[in-house]
C-alpha cells in the first residue's frame, strides 16, 4: 500500500528529477515508511511505501527485475499473491521477495496485459518494459485504488492523487463543464475518465492503459459485471449459503494477507458488525475495532455507539471508542478537504479523516464495510425506484439526482450551462446489456461506477492521509459477481440487505440486525446552523468564490437564507455541496505552488 507517481517523456528529454521529488513529497502521507525513485531514460518512477506485506527492504519500490527487464510501482494488495507465486515458481520464475509487488512483475512477464485478470485484490500500478520501451498502467476491477494522469508538452504523468500531479505543475485547472454537471447531480460523483479539472484524468476501473515510447495510447477494459440469473435456479437457502461462504472467505483473506495487525472500522451498522462477527467466527486473534461519534443535534444523533457497543460486548473486541466535538470538526474541515483527491460531498468524509488519525496511532490496516449497501440494496431509495413508474431514467432520476437540470442551470453561471449530460450518461449506463431487471441495472451501475467516486474514494483518501490501508471485503470481485446474480427480492426484502440479515441472524445481536438503516453521522454538516453556517457563508461570499464566477449569487443567497430547507433527495445539504467544492478549489488548486 502506498502512493505512486511517474513521468514518461516523448520528446527525447529526460524526466526532471525535481518533478518526481515534488510528486513524491505530495504523496508522503500515503507512504510514511520508505521513499524510492528510479530513472530509465525517458521514464522515471517515484513511490512512497506503507509497509504491510513483506516488511523487509526486498519489497521496497520502485521494484526492478533486471533479468526480466521490468520495473514497477504499485499501490494496493493482491490477496491471491501466494497462489500466484506458487504457480509462477512452478513455471520457472525465481523470487527475491515474499510480497505481492514482485508477483505482478512476473505475472506481466508471463501473461502480458492479461495478468490483471488473474489478480484478486485492489490495485493501481505502473509497469515499465525496458526492452519494449512501453509503460503499462492498470486499475482494479472495482476502482478501489486511485490512478490519475495528465499530459503536457512531450510527457505523460501519473500519480495516486491529483495533489501530486498539481505539485508537478503544468495542469490545466479550468473547470470541466460536463464534470461540474455530474458533480452537482450525482453528489460529487464524476465518472472516469473525467475529473473536475479539465487537464486531469483518471483511469477507469477494470481498465489498462498502454503508452508507447512515441506517446501512442491504447486503453483496454478487461472486466465487466453481468447482473443476470444463472441458468440453474437456486433456492433462497442455496443463495444464502453461497453468499455466506464467499463473504467469509473474503473477510478471512483480507485479514490473513498482511504482516501487521488488521482491525475493523465498526460503525454499529450491519455491514461492519458482520465483518467483526465473521472474524470472530473464524477464530484467531481478538478483533481490534474502532468507532467514532459526534455531537447530537435535535434532529439526529451524532453516534451509533448504542449499536457498536453491543457488538463489542458480544465479541469482546479490543475496542477504541472515539468522540469528536463539533468544534474539532469545524477546525479540521479544511485540513480534511485538502486531502481529497477530488471534491467530496459526503458528510462522513471528515469523520473518516478524524477516525483514521486515531487508528494510525494503533495499527496500519483496517477492514471497512463500504460496498454492502450498493451490493445488497440497503439504501432507502432503491425500494422507491423499484415501486416507481416511468422510464428507467425517470425512475432513477426522481429518487437519486441531487438537482434536476433546471435547478442545475439555476445553480451555476451561464458559461457552465449546457445539455443535460448527466441524464444522458445515466440513461446509457442503465441500458447496458446483461441485466435482467431495472433494479439489477441500478445496482450494477452503482457498484461499478457511482460507488467508485463516492464512498470508495472517500475511504481511500481519508485513511491513506494518515498512512492507514482500508480494505473492503464486500468489494471482493468474486463476491460482487455472485451477488450481482442474486434475485432483487433477496436484496430488497426485510427493508434491504435481506440475505445479509439472514447470515447475521444468530451471529450478531438482533438489535443490530433489525435496527433502522443508519449512516455515518456528522449532523452538523447536514443541519447547517451556527458556526457551521457562518463558516460556509464566509466561503461562499469570499472574494475568491465571487471572482471564480461558478455560482449564481441569487441561488447562493437562497441556500444561505434557509439551508435546512434545501436538502437533496437523499438528504444531503445543498449548501454544503457548494461550500465543499469552493473550499476544495481554494485549498487544493488556488493554493498550489506554481511551477
Amino acid at each position: 500500500m502506498c502512493g505512486i507517481c511517474g513521468e514518461l517523456r516523448f520528446d527525447s528529454q529526460p524526466p526532471d528529477p525535481a518533478v518526481i521529488a515534488r510528486m513524491n513529497q505530495a504523496l508522503r502521507r500515503r507512504g510514511p515508511d520508505h521513499e524510492g525513485v528510479w530513472h530509465d531514460g525517458a521514464l522515471a518512477f517515484g513511490q512512497r511505501r506503507l509497509a504491510v506485506i513483506d516488511l523487509s527492504p526486498a519489497a521496497n519500490q520502485p521494484m526492478v527485475d533486471e533479468q526480466l527487464g521490468l520495473a514497477i510501482v504499485f499501490n494496493g494488495t493482491i490477496y491471491n499473491h501466494g497462489e500466484l507465486q506458487k504457480e509462477l515458481a512452478g513455471l520457472g520464475y525465481r523470487f527475491f521477495s515474499s510480497g505481492d509487488t514482485e508477483v505482478i512483475l512476473k505475472a506481466y512477464h508471463r501473461w502480458g496485459r492479461a495478468c490483471v485478470e488473474r489478480l484478486r485484490g485492489m490495485f493501481a500500478f505502473a509497469l515499465w518494459d525496458r526492452n519494449a520501451r512501453r509503460l503499462f498502467l492498470a486499475r482494479d476491477r472495482m476502482g478501489i485504488k486511485p490512478l490519475y494522469w495528465t499530459t503536457g508538452a512531450g510527457y505523460l504523468r501519473f500519480a495516486s492523487s491529483t495533489q501530486a500531479l498539481l505539485a508537478a505543475g503544468g495542469v490545466d485547472c479550468a473547470i470541466d463543464r460536463v464534470a461540474l454537471h455530474h458533480l452537482f447531480t450525482l453528489h460529487a460523483v464524476v465518472p472516469a475518465p473525467r475529473t473536475i479539472l479539465a487537464g486531469m484524468h483518471k483511469l477507469a476501473p477494470a481498465t489498462t492503459l498502454t503508452i508507447e515510447a512515441n506517446g501512442a495510447q491504447q486503453s483496454h477494459g478487461y472486466w465487466q459485471l453481468d447482473a443476470c440469473r444463472p441458468p440453474l435456479p437456486r433456492t433462497e437457502q442455496e443463495w444464502t449459503e453461497a453468499v455466506h461462504t464467499t463473504l467469509r472467505e473474503a473477510v478471512a483473506q483480507h485479514r490473513a494477507v498482511a504482516d501487521v495487525p488488521v482491525g475493523v472500522l465498526l460503525s454499529g451498522g450491519l455491514d461492519s458488525s458482520l465483518l467483526v462477527g465473521l472474524l470472530a467466527e473464524a477464530g484467531g486473534a481478538k478483533p481490534i475495532t474502532f468507532s467514532i461519534g459526534f455531537e447530537d443535534t435535535p434532529e439526529e444523533k451524532g453516534s451509533e455507539f448504542a449499536y457498536s457497543d453491543l457488538v463489542v460486548e458480544r465479541f469482546q473486541t479490543d475496542h477504541h471508542r472515539i468522540t469528536i466535538p463539533n468544534r474539532e470538526v469545524l477546525e479540521r474541515l479544511p485540513e480534511a478537504v485538502a486531502e481529497m483527491a477530488e471534491p467530496m460531498f459526503g458528510q462522513d468524509a471528515v469523520a473518516f479523516y478524524l477516525l483514521a488519525e486515531r487508528v494510525s496511532k494503533e495499527i496500519k490496516v483496517v477492514q471497512s464495510g463500504q460496498g454492502a449497501d450498493e451490493l445488497f440494496g440497503g439504501y432507502f431509495w432503491y425500494p422507491q425506484m423499484a415501486a416507481a413508474t416511468g422510464t428507467p431514467l425517470e425512475r432513477f432520476r426522481n429518487h437519486y439526482f441531487d438537482r434536476d437540470h433546471a435547478e442545475y442551470l439555476e445553480t451555476v453561471t451561464p458559461p457552465f450551462h449546457g445539455a443535460d449530460d448527466t441524464a444522458t450518461y445515466i440513461e446509457a449506463g442503465l441500458a447496458r446489456p446483461h441485466a435482467d431487471t431495472f433494479i439489477d441495472q441500478v445496482l450494477r451501475l452503482d457498484i461499478t461506477t457511482l460507488i467508485v467516486d463516492d464512498p470508495v474514494k472517500r475511504v481511500d483518501n481519508m485513511t491513506m492521509a494518515w498512512g492507514v490501508e482500508a480494505r473492503v471485503p464486500f468489494l471482493d470481485h468474486h463476491l460482487v459477481e455472485l451477488v450481482a446474480a442474486l434475485p432483487p427480492e433477496l436484496k430488497l426484502n426485510s427493508g434491504g440487505k435481506h440475505v445479509l440479515k439472514q447470515i447475521a441472524r444468530g451471529l450478531l445481536p438482533d438489535a443490530v440486525i433489525d435496527r433502522p438503516k443508519g449512516y455515518f453521522p456528522v449532523p452538523a454538516l447536514k443541519y447547517v446552523r451556527g458556526e457551521f453556517l457562518g463558516f460556509m457563508r464566509d466561503i461562499l461570499t469570499s472574494g475568491a468564490c465571487i471572482n471564480r464566477g461558478l455560482y449564481q449569487r441569487a441561488y447562493v443567497e437562497k441556500l444561505l437564507n434557509a439551508p435546512e430547507q434545501h436538502l437533496t433527495r437523499i438528504q444531503g445539504s445543498k449548501l454544503w455541496h457548494l461550500a465543499a467544492l469552493e473550499l476544495w478549489l481554494e485549498v487544493t488548486v488556488d493554493n498550489r505552488e506554481i511551477h
